[in-house]
C-alpha cells in the first residue's frame, strides 16, 4: 500500500499490485541507457510512490542506491554526490539545487516528476550539467508511480513546454470528453489511464 500525496485532500491508501511494480521496473531497465541505473540517488520519503522507482530500479539493473535525507540535502554533499547517478525530484527543488553548489555535478540522468516542468528548467539543467539526460515523467500513485515519459538528451534544445510524453510499456493513455469519447488533437479533455500500471481500486 502506498499513500497518495494528499494534493487533492486527505492522502488515500492505494493498493498497488506486484505485477504493476514489476512492469515499472522492467520499463525502467529498458528505458534508461546502459549504466544509468548503476547508481540512483534515493531522496524521496518511503511514504511517497517515487521511492519505489528510486529503491528498486537500480537493484533490477544490478546497480546501487545512495540514500540521502532529501533532495535539498544534496547541496551539503557537493557535486561529487551526483557523479554518474540518476537523481529524481520535483522541478522546483531541483532549480533550488542549481542555484547552490551543484553547478559542477555530473549525473547521468535527471528524472523530474510531481510538478509541471518548464522549458527554462530543462535548459538550466542542461547548461549546469552537460551530458545529463533530462526526463519529464508523469504518473499518479494510482498508476504505480510513472505513467508517461519524455526526455531531452544532452545538447537537445528545448524551446517549448516539455510534454508529459508517451505511455510507459504496457500502459495506455486516452484523452476523453465527458461522454468518454476520444477528443481530437488540440481539444481539451481528461486523461484516462489503462494497463498494467493500474492499482486496485
Amino acid at each position: 500500500m502506498i499513500f497518495t500525496s494528499g494534493s487533492t485532500g486527505r492522502p488515500k491508501g492505494v493498493v498497488v499490485e506486484h505485477r504493476s511494480v514489476v512492469n515499472l521496473l522492467a520499463w525502467a531497465d529498458r528505458r534508461f541507457e546502459f549504466g544509468q541505473l548503476a547508481r540512483v540517488v534515493a531522496s524521496t520519503s518511503l511514504n511517497f510512490d517515487v521511492s519505489v522507482f528510486e529503491i528498486f530500479s537500480p537493484l533490477v539493473a544490478g546497480g546501487s542506491i545512495e540514500v540521502v535525507r532529501d533532495l535539498l540535502s544534496l547541496a551539503d554533499l557537493g557535486p561529487e554526490a551526483l557523479a554518474g547517478s540518476v537523481v529524481s525530484g520535483v522541478p522546483s527543488a531541483f532549480s533550488h539545487l542549481l542555484a547552490g553548489s551543484l553547478g559542477d555535478a555530473r549525473p547521468s540522468a535527471v528524472a523530474l516528476a510531481g510538478e509541471a516542468l518548464a522549458a527554462h528548467t530543462v535548459r538550466d539543467i542542461q547548461a549546469a550539467m552537460p551530458g545529463a539526460r533530462v526526463a519529464n515523467i508523469y504518473g499518479p500513485t494510482e498508476a504505480t508511480v510513472y505513467t508517461t515519459y519524455w526526455h531531452a538528451d544532452a545538447g537537445t534544445g528545448v524551446d517549448i513546454t516539455p510534454p508529459i510524453g508517451r505511455p510507459i510499456d504496457n500502459v495506455s493513455t486516452y484523452v476523453l470528453d465527458a461522454g468518454l469519447c476520444p477528443v481530437p488533437v488540440g481539444v481539451a479533455g481528461e486523461l484516462y489511464i489503462a494497463g498494467d500500471g493500474l492499482a486496485r481500486g
